[in-house]
């Protein structure tokens, strides 16, 4: 398993959490090409995180899924903006952190799968015997 942060992105939690929710579990070389196709402004970062923490493991993006894609809210930019009668109000600009995990792709073997299902046969033989 290897992990990426990307830390204080200029994006609102929000907005970003709706495409990571998409990408978690995908095979990460199909998470990255449906990023690129995706109008979002937070689709460019975790596409950049994805990559990043596949490189950090040394892996190849078509052995690897994305386990976990997470967006944490980060510090907010407090801003005043001036209004009438000597007022002001404010403007939140918040931040956001993104977390991705990704593990090899565990595939099964065809030797393993013919041993459980011999042993399932002479088990269900014994019990009608």
């Amino acid at each position: 398993m290897s992990k990426a942060l990307i830390k204080f992105i200029r994006l609102s939690p929000t907005k970003t959490r709706l495409i990571a929710r998409e990408v978690q579990g995908m095979n990460a070389e199909l998470a990255l090409a449906t990023l690129k196709f995706t109008p979002n402004k937070g689709a460019r970062y975790i596409a950049n995180a994805i990559s990043s923490a596949v490189a950090n493991g040394g892996f190849e993006a078509n052995e690897v899924i994305v386990s976990s894609c997470r967006v944490d809210a980060g510090s907010v930019l407090k801003r005043f903006r001036p209004r009438a009668r000597g007022s002001a109000s404010r403007i939140r600009k918040p931040t956001s952190h993104i977390l991705v995990e990704v593990t090899k792709e565990e595939k099964k073997d065809k030797k393993n799968d013919k041993k459980a299902q011999t042993t399932t046969k002479k088990v269900a033989k014994k019990k009608e015997e």
